[in-house]
């Protein structure tokens, strides 16, 4: 077999420009490969024939961040998903970070994918997802509308997963703004919420800060947004970086620092900002989960930019 003719690991490659702006999308995942601005990364990227590492830019669905224990009830019944973070024991970022996603159209600036959640042991429900990315002067838009293809209602959830980056130092040399004035507590070892509590300290980036040796992997609400939108930031020490906007239809924010113990090399090179519809453990807690009725779509969209 010719290996030059065989699929990258990372599935498809579908090459995105304007002006400036180039992204690369990945059908694995649907996942954001690559974004850079007049050259310049703005999103920790991978190789196209590598297994995408950490969820580095997937699309998060039919729900974000973690499923406590994997349980949940929904109706009159109790589901239990397959533990997909074994080490903290939790149902991990949902259905789709695997599938092979289906390319709907393309052009020079714009690609739309597709793919289905089929029935399955633990979500026994059927979605059809499409995302759409489109690059144009203000940067990279991601557009996300499931719909429910089944018979029954549906809990929803969806994010995406991109690593910001502001140069090729580490996180604790960028500086950081997070527009939220509430921050979700959780448990130490096993990241379990535990509730809400107002910012401070550490948790406090409404000014803009350098993150120095702050660790984070919380998610952030009571966000402040300007004309409709709110800005995640972070810029390094020459003023330049990436930013995450989105609008009321994600009044959660997962940030992270990407602290990788098994991987000192790579740890605290990226950002992992999560705009996101609900909250961790949304199937249990109900906050802010959607829930679709047969028939019924959900979009909502978010938007990667250069600083």
């Amino acid at each position: 077999m010719d290996h030059a003719a065989t699929t990258p690991l990372s599935g498809r490659q579908l090459h995105l420009i304007h002006g400036d702006y180039s992204a690369v999308v990945a059908s694995v995942g649907a996942s954001l490969r690559e974004l850079r601005y007049g050259g310049r990364d703005l999103i920790r990227s991978y190789d196209a024939d590598e297994i995408r590492p950490n969820y580095r830019g997937a699309i998060l669905a039919p729900w974000p961040n973690r499923v406590v224990d994997g349980a949940y009830s929904f109706g009159d019944a109790t589901h239990v998903l397959s533990l997909t973070e074994p080490e903290r024991g939790h149902a991990l970022h949902g259905l789709l970070a695997w599938e092979d996603w289906e390319t709907a159209d393309q052009s020079d600036s714009s690609v739309r994918l597709r793919t289905t959640v089929a029935p399955q042991e633990g979500y026994p429900f059927r979605l059809t997802v499409e995302v759409t990315y489109t690059l144009d002067d203000a940067g990279l838009t991601t557009t996300v509308t499931a719909l429910n293809a089944g018979p029954d209602a549906a809990p929803y959830g969806v994010a995406p997963h991109p690593y910001l980056v502001a140069g090729d130092g580490l996180v604790n040399e960028w500086t950081l703004t997070i527009p939220a004035d509430t921050v979700l507590e959780v448990t130490e070892d096993r990241l379990i919420p535990t509730g809400l509590a107002a910012v401070s300290g550490d948790f406090d980036f409404r000014t803009p800060r350098r993150v120095n040796d702050t660790f984070l992997d919380h998610a952030f609400t009571g966000v402040t947004y300007d004309d409709d939108v709110a800005t995640v930031s972070v810029t390094g020490p020459d003023g330049h970086g990436a930013a995450v906007s989105f609008g009321g239809g994600c009044p959660w924010v997962q940030v992270h620092t990407a602290d990788l113990p098994k991987d000192p090399a790579g740890s605290r090179r990226g950002l992992a900002v999560e705009p996101m519809t609900c909250p961790p453990d949304a199937f249990n807690s109900g906050t802010d989960l959607v829930t679709l009725q047969p028939g019924a779509e959900h979009t909502v969209s978010w938007r990667i930019h250069s600083i």
